[in-house]
């Protein structure tokens, strides 16, 4: 049944951070309901797709959710939201806490109506600072929070975004997180909370976690930074006949490593590669001479060596060669799926499993609106209210663009 059976989100949030975070507590167990706006999550329209409005990006990051269509500039949409809100264990948003406000969904507003929810809100910027009302995207954040200076540190090149939407995903599990404690204290507290998770300030935290350095101190031992992470040597070995990634790290493994290539003598010969803490301080010497080293074998021969010197490596995927990475086809974690729409998908299967907890299928991602009756009847709405929200356009059902091909 999953471990969060019985729990159920209200899900207002689009494009990626907020449904990245959903579709984790929906692969729990969680009934997460989607409440779209009437143009629908605008990562519908990212291609390539079967039909319109049901591209990959939107299939891989709102699977195990129903689509609710209601227009909340409209006041009997509004209504019907604060309907499903009194019976919620979550609201989850990533519009602008002022928006939410201007629509009456504050949260004095929606604690008024069920005291026992979490009010969480996924969005650029802690609300106490002067940012509280810009917008966010994935680049910007990436950018403020020091990612593109570092990858033109580390590569002595122009700065780049990490090609990922890295922030996203990252502060949408950090959601995740704040998001299950703030159920587990109103067990105790019986009442619900406000919660907010920046992006921001979270994302600042998690790259200065290895880069803030001599900063951490004051006064400052350095400029900051990480040189492992920062030299620009740090990248996939060239082999004779391809790459690998391979980590040798500790003084154990550099002891296999040396044995295995017939250089167990380097670490006495060369105070460079003595220890850990010197090979830190030159570790672009160290990397360097490590890239020599490995371009002398095949890939396969260093697999071989590696895996007898007891020394960390993984093959360098493309897109394509990843999906037939043997443990991940021994793990099952991709899947290919009949979607009732989109015809047979490829879908991965969420990373923690459970003995007890097993979560059930998935449910595939939903057209627009696909439950808007289905949802709205379970609140209590009778059959006439539920036409009447139609009529007035304020609830929908799916969208017949949706029928059609992509374009």
């Amino acid at each position: 049944m999953g471990p969060l059976h019985g729990t159920r989100i209200i899900d207002m949030t689009s494009v990626l951070m907020g449904p990245f975070a959903s579709q984790s507590l929906g692969d729990m167990g969680a009934d997460v309901i989607k409440v779209e706006a009437p143009a629908g999550d605008l990562v519908r329209q990212i291609g390539p797709a079967r039909h319109a409005d049901m591209g990959p990006i939107f299939l891989n990051t709102n699977r195990n959710k129903r689509s609710v269509a209601l227009d909340l500039k409209h006041p009997d949409g509004v209504r019907a939201l604060k309907r499903l809100l009194e019976t919620a264990d979550v609201l989850m948003y990533n519009v602008r806490p002022q928006a939410m406000a201007r629509l009456g969904l504050g949260y004095e507003a929606i604690s008024a109506i069920n005291p026992r929810l979490v009010y969480a809100g996924l969005f650029g910027f802690g609300q106490d600072g002067p940012y509280a009302a810009r917008p966010a995207y994935d680049d910007l954040i990436q950018g403020a929070a020091t990612l593109p200076h570092l990858i033109a540190r580390a590569a002595g090149g122009i700065p780049r975004y990490v090609p990922a939407a890295i922030a996203d995903r990252i502060v949408g599990q950090t959601a995740v997180g704040a998001i299950l404690a703030s159920i587990v204290a109103r067990a105790r507290t019986g009442r619900g909370d406000r919660v907010d998770i920046p992006m921001f300030e979270t994302m600042v935290a998690f790259i200065l976690g290895d880069h803030l350095g001599g900063l951490t101190y004051e006064p400052p031992l350095d400029g900051g930074g990480y040189a492992r992470q920062l030299s620009p040597e740090r990248r996939p070995y060239r082999t004779s006949d391809g790459y690998i990634c391979a980590l040798v790290y500790n003084d154990k493994q550099w002891e296999g490593f040396l044995q295995g290539i017939g250089r167990e003598s380097l670490l006495q010969e060369d105070e460079r590669f003595a220890s850990f803490a010197n090979r830190s301080r030159n570790i672009d010497h160290v990397y360097g001479w490590l890239s020599t080293i490995f371009e002398q074998r095949s890939t396969h021969e260093w697999m071989k060596l590696l895996e007898a010197a007891d020394v960390p490596f993984m093959p360098m995927h493309d897109l394509q060669s990843v999906l037939t990475d043997p443990h991940l086809q021994a793990t099952g974690f991709f899947q290919d799926v009949e979607h009732p729409t989109e015809g047979s998908i490829r879908t991965m299967r969420m990373a923690p499993q459970w003995q007890q907890s097993t979560p059930a299928a998935q449910r595939p991602a939903p057209r627009q609106g696909e439950h808007t009756v289905e949802v709205l009847g379970e609140a209590g709405f009778s059959s006439a209210e539920i036409d009447q929200l139609l009529a007035s356009g304020a609830a929908r059902t799916q969208s017949p663009r949706q029928a059609g091909p992509a374009s």
